[in-house]
């Protein structure tokens, strides 16, 4: 079975290096499906869980919080704001982080125009950064 590269990159370290079957992941400009000997492609992810591709059954998922992705047909690099693996995933500090998002959002929905204090994108990336959090620990929310 053929392989490619995948190496994840933090701010603060390496997250991931090793070979894989396939990468799926979320990009700006939609889901993509990335196999070895791929075309080259520059794009911006956004906050999801990544699903990793070990070989034909064997799965992973790793929580990221957005950043760019680099395509070669030999290698993906993806570059996150931040990238952490299930294990290092702290379940009920996301759980808190997802409540919050919520919280804040509804209270902007329900504010005056002329009250809504709130900066309603932060509060979105928040929700969209635990829920992959979330899923990436096969936890559930909502």
């Amino acid at each position: 079975m053929a392989t490619i590269q995948l190496e994840v990159v933090s701010p603060d370290r390496q997250v991931c290096d090793k070979e894989i079957a396939m990468l799926i992941v979320r990009s700006t400009g939609g889901e993509l499906g990335i196999l070895p000997r791929h075309a080259p492609l520059v794009t911006g992810l956004v906050p999801h869980a990544m699903r990793i591709k070990l070989n034909g059954q064997d799965e992973q998922l790793m929580a990221v919080g957005g950043g760019f992705m680099e395509v070669t047909p030999q290698k993906i690099t993806v570059l996150a704001s931040a990238a952490e693996e299930p294990e290092n995933i702290d379940v009920n500090r996301a759980k808190e982080a997802y409540a919050r998002a919520k919280q804040r959002i509804a209270t902007f929905k329900q504010a005056p125009k002329e009250h809504q204090e709130i900066d309603i994108d932060r509060a979105q990336l928040a929700l969209a950064r635990a829920m992959a959090r979330l899923t990436a620990t096969h936890t559930a929310f909502d």
